[in-house]
C-alpha cells in the first residue's frame, strides 16, 4: 500500500504531501480542481514518460515521490527478477529537471523505465471508465480464473516446465538450421578436407622437397661441376692441395728461424686440412649424385600437388593448409554429428513437451471447475449494480499450442439483457457496464488474492441512486482487505469512505495553485452535503448528508 504521496513542482501543485492508509480513501473536489493532476503524478512513479511541460516552474526541478508498505506483498522475487534493491518500505522517486531530462528512483538507486514499468503493477493498479482495455485482455481474464482455481503453485510449475521447453525448442531450432545450412556445403568441404588429407601435408617438408627436385633435375651438371671441383683439389701435379703441400714443405724449412715463419706455416697447414676435407666431401656428393628419372617424377608430381593446394587456398606455407584441414575436419565431423545431437534434443523436447502439456492440462481442469463460480458470483455482484439480467460464457478449451500461462484459449461472451445473443466484452459492453463489470471482477478477485492498492477515477459515472448505494458498498467491502483510493463525484459513494480527502485550487497573488485538505466530521458533512444540493447548502443536503455518513 502506499503511505505517502509527495508532490513539487507540478502542474498546479507547488508542494504537498499526503499520508494515506489503509482502508477506502475518497478523493472529491470540483471538476478541474486538480484530481487529474493526482492521477499524473501517480502515472510518473508507475514509469509514464515525463513531459517538461506538466512542470509548474521550469527553472526548478520537478519532483514526485511515494513510500510504499510492501512487506507482506512477497514482492522479493520481482525485485531480483528486476534487479532492484528489495526494502520492506520502498521510496519510488521521479524527477523532472529544468533541462526537461527525467529521472527515476528505487529505494535511492537509479532504475529505469522499464524497471520501474515492471515493478509498478504489483504496487498500484490505476482504473477509469475510459481505460478498461486490460478486461477484454485473454490474459487478464485467465488471471481471474486462475485466483479462483487457486492455480498460484501450479502455474509457478508450469512456467518452469514451459520455460525449460522453450530454451531446448530453441537449441534443436538452431541445430536443424545448421544441419540445413551445413548440408548443402558438406560434401563441398569434405571434398576439400578429402583433397588436403591425401595431400600428406603433415609429412611433408617443402624446403627439402625443392632442394630434393632442385638436385635431381640437375644431377648431371652437379655431377660434372664436383668431379672437376674434386680434380682441381687432388690432381697429383697441378691439384690445389699438392700445391700447397709443396708450399707447405718450403715454409718447413724456415719456421725455425722466426714466430712468424711458423705462424704462416700452421695457418697454411690449417688451410690444407680444409680442402682436404672438403675435397673428401665433394667425392662423397660426387658419388651419391645420380640421374633417378622416378624418384624425380615423385618428388615433381608431390611439388605440384602443393603448389595447386596453396594456390586454390590462397597461402603460401604448408602449415597453414595443414590449419586449413583441420578446420575441415572440424567442420566435417560436427557436420556429421549433428543427427545424433538433433536426435538426442527431440527426445528431451518430447519428454518436456509431455510434462509442460500434463500440467497445462490439470491447470484446464481446475479453470473449468473454477468458471461456474466465477460465472455466479460475477452475475451476483452486477445483479444490484443495475445489471439485473447480466450474463456470461465462458468458452474455455484447449490448444495445440503453449502459451506462458499454459495451453487453453479462452473466449468471454457477455449480454446484458435478456434475449440479446451474447457477444465479446469490447463490442456488446457500454462504458458504464464495462465500468461495473470491472469493479465485480476486482470485488471478486479481492476474496481471492492479494490486490495491489486499487486507484478508482471515476469510475462510478453514469450511475446514481441505489446503483451509486451499491457500488459503494462493494468498494467499501473490497477496502476491508486492501487499500483503495476512489476519485469520484457521487455522495453515496463519498459517505462510504474511511478517510475523505479535497482537492480544491486556490489564486494567490495572481498564481492558481491546487491543494490538498484532509476533512474531518463536520467538514466532510459539508463536503458531502455539496456534492448533493450545489455550493449553496441547504439544510436538507446537510440533513441527508448527515444520513448518508451515519
Amino acid at each position: 500500500m502506499i503511505t505517502t504521496l509527495a508532490i513539487k513542482n507540478y502542474a498546479l501543485i507547488e508542494d504537498i504531501r499526503v499520508e494515506l492508509t489503509e482502508g477506502l480513501t475518497i478523493i472529491t473536489g470540483e471538476t478541474g480542481a486538480g484530481k487529474s493532476i493526482l492521477l499524473g503524478a501517480l502515472a510518473l512513479l508507475l514509469g509514464k514518460r515525463a513531459d517538461l511541460g506538466s512542470v509548474k516552474n521550469a527553472s526548478k526541478k520537478c519532483v514526485v515521490e511515494g513510500y510504499f508498505q510492501i512487506k507482506d506483498y512477497e514482492l522479493e522475487r520481482v525485485f531480483e527478477e528486476n534487479d532492484l534493491d528489495y526494502e520492506p518500505q520502498t521510496i519510488i522517486r521521479r524527477e523532472i529537471l529544468p533541462s526537461g531530462k527525467s529521472r527515476a528512483f528505487v529505494n535511492d538507486t537509479p532504475v529505469t523505465l522499464g524497471q520501474l514499468q515492471a515493478l509498478s503493477p504489483y504496487l498500484i493498479d490505476v482504473h477509469s471508465q475510459h481505460e478498461t482495455l486490460e478486461i477484454v485482455s485473454e490474459n487478464f481474464q485467465m488471471e481471474v480464473i486462475d485466483a479462483l482455481a487457486g492455480n498460484t503453485s501450479l502455474l509457478k510449475s508450469y512456467k518452469t516446465q514451459f520455460e525449460n521447453f522453450k530454451e531446448i525448442s530453441e537449441k534443436l531450432l538452431t541445430l536443424q538450421q545448421q544441419k540445413t545450412s551445413a548440408s548443402k556445403e558438406l560434401d563441398f568441404n569434405t571434398f576439400l578436407y578429402n583433397e588436403l588429407k591425401q595431400a600428406g601435408l603433415k609429412k611433408l617438408n617443402q624446403q627439402e622437397l625443392e632442394d630434393t627436385y632442385e638436385t635431381l633435375n640437375n644431377a648431371e651438371a652437379i655431377q660434372e661441376a664436383l668431379s672437376g671441383v674434386h680434380k682441381f683439389f687432388d690432381e697429383e701435379q697441378i691439384g690445389a692441395i699438392e700445391t700447397a703441400k709443396q708450399a707447405r714443405i718450403l715454409l718447413g724449412k724456415i719456421k725455425g728461424f722466426s714466430m712468424s715463419f711458423e705462424g704462416l706455416w700452421e695457418r697454411l697447414n690449417s688451410v690444407i686440412l680444409e680442402l682436404e676435407d672438403i675435397s673428401s666431401e665433394v667425392s662423397d656428393a660426387s658419388e651419391k649424385i645420380a640421374a633417378d628419372p622416378e624418384m624425380l617424377f615423385q618428388v615433381n608430381e608431390k611439388l605440384q600437388t602443393l603448389y595447386k593446394l596453396q594456390q586454390k587456398h590462397a597461402v603460401s606455407t604448408v602449415s597453414e593448409l595443414v590449419a586449413i584441414e583441420e578446420k575441415l575436419e572440424e567442420t566435417v565431423t560436427t557436420t556429421l554429428g549433428l543427427d545424433e545431437q538433433i536426435a538426442y534434443l527431440e527426445k528431451d523436447k518430447n519428454r518436456l513437451r509431455e510434462v509442460a502439456l500434463q500440467t497445462a492440462m490439470q491447470l484446464h481442469k481446475k479453470r473449468a471447475e473454477a468458471i461456474p463460480l466465477l460465472k455466479k458470483k460475477l452475475e451476483e455482484t452486477l445483479y444490484p449494480l443495475g445489471l439485473p439480467n447480466a450474463q456470461f460464457k465462458f468458452d474455455l478449451s484447449p490448444s495445440d499450442e503453449f502459451k506462458q500461462n499454459g495451453v487453453d484459449v479462452l473466449q468471454l461472451l457477455f449480454t446484458a439483457n435478456k434475449g440479446l445473443p451474447f457477444g465479446s466484452l469490447k463490442k456488446v459492453a457500454s462504458g458504464g457496464e464495462m465500468s461495473r463489470i470491472m469493479l465485480a471482477i476486482k470485488a471478486v478477485l479481492a476474496e481471492y488474492k492479494r490486490l495491489p492498492t486499487i486507484v478508482f477515477d471515476e469510475i462510478d459515472t453514469g450511475v446514481s441512486g441505489e446503483v451509486a448505494n451499491k457500488m459503494a458498498a462493494i468498494m467499501h467491502k473490497m477496502s476491508k482487505t486492501m487499500q483503495l483510493l476512489s476519485i469520484t463525484h457521487l455522495p453515496q459513494i463519498a459517505a462510504k469512505g474511511d478517510h475523505h480527502l479535497k482537492v480544491y485550487k486556490e489564486d494567490i497573488n495572481e498564481v492558481t495553485t491546487t491543494h490538498i485538505a484532509v476533512l474531518k466530521n463536520e467538514e466532510r458533512v459539508v463536503e458531502i452535503a455539496q456534492m448533493i444540493g450545489g455550493k449553496n447548502v441547504s439544510e436538507a443536503a446537510m440533513a441527508n448528508a448527515k444520513e448518508l455518513l451515519n
